[in-house]
């Protein structure tokens, strides 16, 4: 019998994966279970091909970023799909659904492994020498598939709100009769999850068995891993678009949770380092890195960003003068504000050092290192407009990107890329949050936790490399909530943040207009900057997607989401 993973529209039949220890995925036939359940390599196969439904989003939309569907960044080409989140054409029969089918393919294949193959012994390799290791490994899997399930209930909840919420395999004909869990029941469920299985995953994989190196298996789900999923989560649940009562316990547990993450994260030698090590080619590696999915060597990204105008390069997701103008002057100050020492005429002189390995501006040389010009972004520019796919806000996108990737012909070379799930940054800034929403003031520590929020947002200003002044005490409850969600905006900015935070906080206005940057060279040499807005479309029902009708048709009972009907 072949084992087939069903949801709705969705079949898909179950790919059977390596299981090496360096994570790697690759295809192989599908067999049934008889075979299956007596080897160990193609039971750890399940396990693995799960995480082959890990999200990144590394231009996941045709090259595009969620960053594009907001105000940090603007996509060269206005066919692209992302611009369907602005331009009046997403819709339940045009919904942008790759994480509904993605994510109940993987939680199916999760109940598969939790349903069919536990209880194992592999009588047939009992006299391998590595026999008890790899069945203690085995024995492990239940706890690491079951956090990935979470996770994947996680990103649904996120995206749709309340969704079909179940815990083993179904058939097709159940699937036709789920109903809509609530979104508070999905939250539940993922911390209950959480908490259950955290005293039975490892925090390193040689704790299970000596015979694992961990350094291999830096890619697998561990202690941080599920600790980093439940504080995610509380923040979620207690955030304004989905506590709409602004129950306050809902914030305690949330601090509670990322304290918990903060306090192992930092007992397992984990700390802020320098910001580009974020995305550095062994980032998956560093210190501050909980959970980074590997990809193939590849320059694939940097074809999709790289400058226009230059070999190889297609213009991709722009940053926008919003997110520039978010960076504050080197004494703390924003652009704005008197004595900033902020000069129109010299915009980027003297800015938070995160701009500059985030954003390249014109004139900038060496971006990428195989261009010897001068980036030219202005108007008749090497790489500006008119020219097709060139930048329309004036910028072209650095962070995350290999400046050493060559795309000249007969030069060309590839790199490694790891998409960063979780890493500690974020969770600083998760526990600020909750720290002010649970107390009210900034200066305040709160039940549970260690730090104020204005400590825990100072922990970023100052981390390596960046060291911009410390937010001051006594700021008022709206001061310290416009610097907090500006310090996200720009920490976090291309990392697949910004299109949730302004959902999860009912902020869905910010993204009804975008601010670009025209730029033109004057005949003595100076430039001209003239900021052009642009408007995208914005409705409340965005907050949450439209569930895609092909669902509905096959199962009326589930219910769609306000405003899509």
């Amino acid at each position: 019998m072949n084992y087939k993973v069903i949801l709705g529209s969705l079949t898909c039949v179950m790919l059977m994966a390596s299981c090496t220890d360096e994570m790697n995925h690759k295809e192989y036939t599908v067999y049934g279970k008889k075979y299956v359940e007596n080897n160990f390599d193609y039971t750890a196969a399940l396990v693995t091909n799960i995480y082959t439904y890990l999200d990144n989003d590394f231009g996941s939309l045709s090259g595009a970023m969620l960053a594009s569907a907001t105000d940090e960044a603007e996509y060269t080409y206005n066919n692209n799909t992302v611009c369907d989140f602005y331009n009046g054409t997403w819709s339940p029969l045009q919904p942008i659904a790759s994480a509904w089918s993605n994510s109940y393919a993987a939680i199916q294949q999760a109940n598969l492994f939790l349903q069919e193959f536990q209880g194992l012994t592999f009588p047939e390799f009992e006299a391998n020498d590595d026999y008890k290791s790899r069945l203690e490994q085995y024995q492990a899997f239940p706890y690491e598939v079951r956090a990935l399930r979470a996770y994947f209930y996680f990103n649904l909840v996120r995206q749709y709100g309340g969704v079909p919420l179940f815990g083993n395999l179904i058939t097709p004909e159940e699937v036709n009769d789920l109903t809509r869990a609530s979104a508070k029941d999905v939250f539940q469920f993922i911390i209950n999850e959480c908490d259950d299985i955290l005293p039975k995953v490892p925090m390193r994989w040689s704790e299970i068995s000596s015979g694992i190196d961990d350094t291999k298996n830096a890619g697998r789900i561990n202690k941080l891993f599920v600790l980093a999923l439940k504080a995610r989560t509380t923040l979620y649940a207690a955030s304004p678009l989905f506590n709409t009562n602004n129950d306050p316990s809902l914030w305690q547990k949330a601090v509670v949770a990322n304290q918990a993450l903060l306090d192992a994260a930092v007992a397992e030698g984990k700390k802020l380092g320098n910001y580009a090590d974020i995305w550095a080619e062994s980032n998956y590696k560093g210190g501050e890195i909980i959970f980074a999915l590997r990809q193939e060597t590849s320059n694939t990204y940097e074809k999709y960003n790289f400058p226009m105008g230059l070999e190889g390069g297609n213009g991709g997701n722009c940053p926008t003068q919003n997110l520039v103008d978010a960076y504050e002057m080197l004494n703390g100050k924003a652009i704005d504000e008197i004595g900033s020492g902020y000069d129109p005429q010299n915009p980027y002189k003297d800015r938070d050092p995160r701009f500059a390995l985030t954003v390249a501006v014109n004139g900038e040389l060496k971006w990428p290192d195989y261009n010897t010009s001068e980036l030219q972004t202005y108007y008749g520019g090497l790489n500006g407009e008119p020219l097709l796919g060139a930048t329309p806000t004036g910028y072209y996108l650095k962070k995350l990107l290999n400046r050493a990737v060559t795309l000249q012909s007969g030069k060309t070379n590839t790199k490694l890329h790891s998409w960063v799930t979780f890493r500690l940054g974020e969770f600083y800034l998760n526990y600020a949050e909750a720290a002010f929403r649970s107390t009210g003031s900034a200066d305040v520590v709160p039940t549970g936790g260690t730090l104020t929020a204005r400590e825990a947002v100072n922990m970023i200003r100052q981390r390596t490399g960046v060291k911009m002044p410390e937010l001051p005490t006594g700021l008022s409850a709206d001061a310290f909530l416009a610097k907090y969600e500006n310090e996200r905006f720009i920490e976090l900015a291309f990392e697949g943040h910004r299109f949730w935070d302004l959902r999860r906080w009912k902020k869905g206005s910010e993204l009804q207009s975008i601010t670009e940057m025209k730029i033109t060279k004057n005949a003595d040499g100076t430039f001209t900057y003239t900021r052009h807005n642009v408007s995208r479309k914005w409705d409340d029902k965005m907050y949450l997607f439209p569930i895609p009708q092909s669902e509905r048709l096959k199962n009326p009972n589930l219910e769609q989401n306000p405003g899509w009907e």
